[in-house]
């Protein structure tokens, strides 16, 4: 026996119908949030990768700066005790050039 337009199956198809519609949005508002996650999870990774590795430059920055600044210490010290030397070579020469002058001055 055919049903007729208003037969009770019919209401409820329709409401089954729609449900399985709004489940469908619903399924791709999900899948369109996940894609949108996904992609600020990968922009987060890119991030934190550029951020490593600006760290390495920076530590390898200091690293250098570390061992110049320790050459530049060292080099002071032998200028200070090059000085020093030439300070004392110049005292004795200083020294000599008097007692030399003395003499000449007696004979």
């Amino acid at each position: 026996m055919p049903r007729d337009a208003g037969s009770p199956g019919r209401p409820i198809r329709w409401r089954l119908g729609a449900t399985i519609g709004k489940m469908s949005e619903i399924a791709a508002a999900i899948a369109a949030a996940v894609e949108v996650q996904d992609a600020a999870t990968r922009e987060i990774a890119r991030n934190a990768e550029q951020a490593t590795q600006s760290t390495l430059v920076v530590s390898s920055n200091i690293e250098d700066l570390m061992r110049r600044v320790g050459e530049t210490g060292e080099s002071s010290i032998e200028v200070q005790s090059s000085a020093q030397s030439l300070w004392m070579d110049s005292s004795r020469l200083q020294e000599q050039v008097s007692l030399f002058l003395g003499q000449v001055h007696a004979s």
